[in-house]
């Protein structure tokens, strides 16, 4: 339960930041607006990269052994190779 909770708030996230986006990118905010928008914009943006991370983290390779057999290995060790 708590992976989609997470699911939504990235998705939640990003959806927010393509509209802080389209609000900076229209010109029609004064500058203050502006820069409370780019501010939240960056925090977001964070918060993203650590969700984006973390899902890294959890992936997991399945990878066929050499008696045919499939095993799993994290998506670091692989990453790494």
């Amino acid at each position: 339960m708590a992976t989609r909770k997470k699911a939504v708030d990235f998705e939640e996230n990003l959806s927010r930041l393509e509209d802080l986006v389209d609000a900076l990118e229209s010109g029609d905010l004064s500058l203050e607006e502006s820069l409370k928008a780019f501010e939240n914009g960056i925090k977001m943006t964070r918060e993203c990269q650590s969700a984006l991370k973390q899902a890294e983290q959890r992936v997991e390779v399945l990878t066929r052994t050499g008696d045919g057999k499939m095993e799993t290995a994290p998506f670091d060790d692989l990453a790494s190779e």
